[in-house]
């Protein structure tokens, strides 16, 4: 039995391997077959994958197209001052976010920097001013438009580059105090929405001069680094004397950039030389980085700051800043103007200002603040909420749309004043009676007798202030040799004639040296006038053979000086010596004194139309702030969109929002 069983086994083993052969040949065969339609199944799958792939390839490629475009349209539009976003939508918001404006408009100013180191911040796109059809020159200067924005917006420097990049040709920060102080306490701002005005009373809240210049120093030399030019002293000074072919404040072509200043709060208003110091403190920190220097002696807000535009002391404070600001480190000096009170407005108060601005030698006015009056509401006949009615009896300056017809009226005003000259400010001269026999002789003549006779008294005056002695006391040969020195050159001047003239420019009798520069500050007549007495004081020194000391001679020049200051041409042509050709200079280098002084109007200003109207009445450039508040950051744009609409004769429907609720 056993052994069968082996033998079953055996035998078994032997069929297995007889058909082992056969079996492993199908499976091969089957794993042939296999494998084939698996490599067509994957060659299948592969050909469906590469389409979808290609199909999500597009897709993605598609979607994120859409989303850089999405992006960079989204970028452009936001950061596009004409779009209606500025304008309705972030106003709206702040002003629902931020009940106090004073809130409101400082976490606007801290956004806007924010987003302009970053490059997000909003601009004027599009260039539109590159027609040059809104062009004006100012001080100089070629602006893009005759736009600016007023102080307040930026009152410590901290965005100028954001507001010049809205589109205004003039840019006003500040005001600035000397030294850091905090103003008047909290709430100062109001806002009274149905007419689109505000009531504020800050006091002049600054973080002082010396905050201000480093920040505006730190500006400069980022400006002067992105030119190439380095971060040293060198490259600053560069930029300051122009060579960056740019103006030193704005930075940019056809802007300027105006730096308003102000005195402390704490300097006794009765201390004139105190207040014109913190003036000359400020002027001393800001001019070189300033185009425009502007002096604030009318804000509504600081008490005793409006008594400064009588004549007398504010002719004082103008002279110490034009003086200081004529000592600027700076190749170009920066132009000052005056800004001055709605609520000063009759005519003594608008001809002493004139007056003070002519005396000085300030460039010009700005006309227009705040005012302390509360004007009717517009449109005529409306009554105010009872919150707006309360919010009117809060002290502090008022503005809004309700100002522009004061504005325009003041403009035309200071326009009619300025235009009269300096000499209409001054007293009328005493008029000189000739003597009969005069009238023979020529005008040249007679001006020199008429001057001779100003003059004589008071070259027998002692040269000791302390003695008394009568003009009688010299002796009677002084007297001979004086009077015989006068007729003598009486005798021998030259007619009046073309070619007495010519042999007179050929070789004159005074040489003029080869550079001839007048003081900055010597821009009134009467300076003028003692310039060229002076010059004319030394020769006639020379050549007369009198005893009289250089001291007597100044005193005696100096009692005449008011009479000649008040007729410059007849002092010019009678003293002033004319050129030689051996010097460099063909003519002397005389301060034009009858220069026409610029105006800026500011208050009520809310659209085109309102700004070609208040240049229209002799400004020479409109200047908006609480348009500004309202209207967003595409206010600009729109003003002189709404200008050159004017211009053309377009008729465009103003938004409640933006329009002066006439």
């Amino acid at each position: 039995m056993r052994g069968q069983l082996q033998l079953s086994r055996v035998q078994a083993a032997r069929t297995a391997a007889q058909f082992r052969p056969r079996q492993t040949f199908r499976l091969s065969q089957q794993v042939r077959h296999a494998s084939t339609e698996l490599k067509q199944e994957v060659a299948r799958n592969e050909k469906v994958g590469d389409v979808r792939s290609g199909f999500t390839r597009i897709k993605n490629l598609l979607l994120g197209t859409s989303i850089v475009a999405v992006l960079g349209f989204g970028y452009l539009y936001v950061t596009d001052t004409r779009a209606t976003f500025h304008q309705w939508l972030v106003p709206r918001v702040l002003r629902t976010l931020f009940a106090d404006a004073e809130e409101a408009h400082k976490i606007s100013n801290k956004i806007l920097k924010a987003l302009y180191s970053v490059g997000l911040h909003p601009r004027e796109r599009g260039n539109p001013d590159v027609n040059g059809d809104l062009k004006v020159d100012v001080f100089g200067h070629l602006l893009d438009n005759p736009i600016g924005t007023s102080a307040g917006l930026d009152k410590n420097a901290d965005i100028p580059d954001v507001v010049l990049g809205f589109g205004a040709g003039i840019v006003e920060v500040g005001g600035i105090t000397p030294h850091p102080q905090e103003g008047n306490p909290k709430p100062r701002v109001w806002r009274i929405p149905s007419q689109n005005a505000l009531i504020n009373r800050y006091g002049l809240n600054s973080e002082g001069a010396d905050a201000v210049a480093t920040r505006l120093r730190q500006r400069l030399r980022e400006f002067a680094y992105a030119l190439g030019l380095g971060l040293d002293p060198v490259a600053e000074k560069s930029v300051l004397d122009g060579h960056a072919g740019v103006p030193p404040g704005s930075q940019m072509p056809g802007r300027l950039l105006a730096v308003q200043i102000a005195k402390m709060k704490e300097t006794p208003d009765n201390d004139i030389d105190a207040i014109a110091q913190d003036y000359v403190y400020c002027v001393n920190q800001l001019a070189k980085y300033a185009d425009i220097l502007v002096v604030n002696v009318s804000s509504p807000n600081t008490p005793g700051l409006r008594n400064l535009q009588q004549a007398a002391p504010l002719t004082k404070i103008l002279t110490a800043v034009v003086d200081a600001a004529n000592a600027a480190d700076r190749k170009t000096k920066p132009a000052v103007m005056v800004k001055v009170s709605p609520d000063e407005d009759s005519e003594e108060q608008v001809s002493g200002i004139c007056g003070a601005v002519w005396a000085s030698g300030v460039d010009g006015i700005i006309v227009g603040n705040t005012t302390k009056k509360r004007p009717d509401a517009l449109p005529t006949g409306y009554l105010l909420p009872q919150d707006e009615q309360s919010i009117m009896l809060e002290t502090g300056g008022y503005s809004g749309p309700q100002l522009f017809e004061r504005t325009v009226a003041l403009v035309k005003k200071y326009r009619t004043a300025l235009d009269k000259g300096p000499n209409e400010t001054k007293p009328e001269p005493k008029k000189i009676e000739s003597a009969p026999k005069q009238a023979e002789k020529s005008e040249f003549q007679l001006e020199t007798e008429a001057m001779k006779e100003k003059i004589r008294p008071q070259l027998y005056a002692p040269s000791d202030k302390s003695q008394t002695a009568a003009p009688n006391s010299l002796d009677a040969e002084t007297k001979s040799s004086i009077e015989n020195s006068v007729e003598r050159d009486l005798k021998n001047l030259k007619p009046k004639t073309d070619s007495a003239d010519k042999n007179t420019r050929d070789q004159s009798i005074i040489q003029i040296p080869d550079q001839h520069i007048p003081y900055p500050h010597e821009s009134t007549p009467s300076a003028s006038a003692s310039r060229s007495v002076s010059s004319s004081a030394s020769s006639a020194s020379t050549s007369s053979s009198t005893t009289t000391t250089a001291a007597e001679t100044k005193a005696a020049f100096s009692a005449v000086e008011p009479g000649l200051g008040a007729a410059p041409d007849t002092a010019e042509k009678v003293l002033s010596p004319k050129p030689s050709k051996k010097t460099s200079l063909s003519t002397p280098v005389e301060l034009d004194t009858n220069k026409e002084k610029v105006i800026f109007a500011t208050g009520g200003i809310t659209n085109g139309k309102q700004a070609l109207e208040v240049l229209n009445a002799g400004a020479s450039v409109a200047m908006v702030y609480t348009a500004m508040v309202y209207g967003g950051a595409g206010t600009i744009t729109r003003i002189k969109q709404e200008m050159r609409d004017e211009i053309r004769g377009v008729d465009v429907e103003r938004s409640p929002a933006t329009d002066a609720r006439k």
